[in-house]
């Protein structure tokens, strides 16, 4: 089979590889779609943390069961699947309180194995989810992004009415704005690029504002009755933007971090305390997210396009990635098709 392996940053290379066997518990996926997130542009850099080379990247995949292992019987050849691409170990204390998603020796498909830049995958049986016949192959690809959106915001307890204020206009503010608003909330969402906060009230019908704008606070207050947010999700993973989360958010709130940045957080101690702030992280998905996801996209209430920009042929890709991807302003969201 062909494959596209990073074997050192900057570096990708199109090899030919004899096709996974599939091992006990396993089952082999026909690649359809592959979505390029953050994680491959930052691995094909040198700037992903924890990370390895050489490594076959990509983890927000779809495709077709097209080989099960003789011990699987909950999948057959010919279901269409999206992955879950976080392998928990099922032990851990994290593992037995049911929360997966922050395994303590979980492996990420595409970060700390092989993923599926490539035409056929392996993958354990626990760690794939049916489509819907409905859903197309670049909408399956993307449940996985949509799945972390989901779980920052059931992090955020978010229900209806509720006001959210969506800091960042990436693929994942997007699916944050888009689950939230679904959810019943009353959404504003945050981006200093003018591009995005026009794709964001093209795409999802929801308001937007300027972080920059020197009223910042007043516009928000304009947004939400008089008063700052009740919930804010932080998608930047900017420094910046994350110190300031407190400020933003009015008395007994939550912030809710589902960006990162290599450093530590900084914040007005007098302020978190005042507010009586509820502030956490939110790291992956569960299948409950997934479950979600997929539900909402069956029911058409989330679809590729609210966040999807390109799509690319995994046959040239590779020689195009840089120019395509990494220096591509216009990107927002790009998928590889098969």
């Amino acid at each position: 089979m062909k494959q596209l392996i990073c074997q050192e940053p900057k570096k990708l290379v199109y090899q030919q590889v004899e096709e996974p066997v599939v091992k006990a518990g396993q089952v082999k996926i026909k690649i359809h779609a592959i979505g390029i997130c953050g994680t491959d542009i930052h691995a094909w850099g040198g700037n992903q943390p924890f990370f390895q080379y050489p490594r076959v990247l990509g983890h927000e995949i779809s495709g077709t069961i097209c080989e099960v292992a003789s011990d699987v019987t909950q999948w057959k050849v010919g279901q269409r699947v999206a992955v879950m691409p976080y392998v928990a170990c099922y032990e851990c204390g994290a593992c037995k309180s049911g929360k997966t998603n922050c395994c303590e020796k979980i492996s990420v498909i595409g970060v700390h194995e092989d993923g599926g830049f490539c035409e056929y995958l392996n993958v354990p049986e626990n760690n794939v989810l049916a489509i819907a016949d409905t859903v197309s192959d670049i909408d399956g690809a993307l449940i996985e992004p949509f799945s972390i959106s989901a779980h920052a915001v059931r992090r955020a307890q978010v229900k209806s009415q509720d006001t959210v204020l969506v800091v960042g206009a990436g693929p994942i503010g997007l699916g944050v704005a888009a689950i939230a608003k679904a959810d019943g909330a009353n959404v504003l969402v945050a981006d200093t690029s003018a591009a995005r906060r026009q794709h964001v009230e093209k795409v999802l019908g929801v308001t937007t504002c300027d972080p920059a704008d020197e009223m910042y606070l007043s516009v928000i207050e304009e947004n939400f009755q008089g008063q700052l947010a009740e919930k804010v999700i932080d998608a930047t993973g900017n420094p910046h933007a994350m110190n300031s989360a407190v400020n933003l958010i009015r008395h007994g709130g939550i912030v809710v971090f589902v960006g990162l940045f290599k450093g530590n957080l900084s914040f007005s101690d007098p302020d978190f305390h005042k507010k009586e702030t509820t502030m956490m992280g939110s790291r992956n998905a569960t299948l409950e997210d997934f479950n979600k996801v997929a539900k909402l996209m069956s029911e058409g209430k989330l679809t590729s396009e609210m966040m999807l920009t390109h799509q690319f042929d995994f046959n040239t890709i590779g020689e195009r990635y840089e120019k395509d991807v990494i220096n591509n302003r216009e990107l927002i969201k790009g998928v590889i098709l098969f």
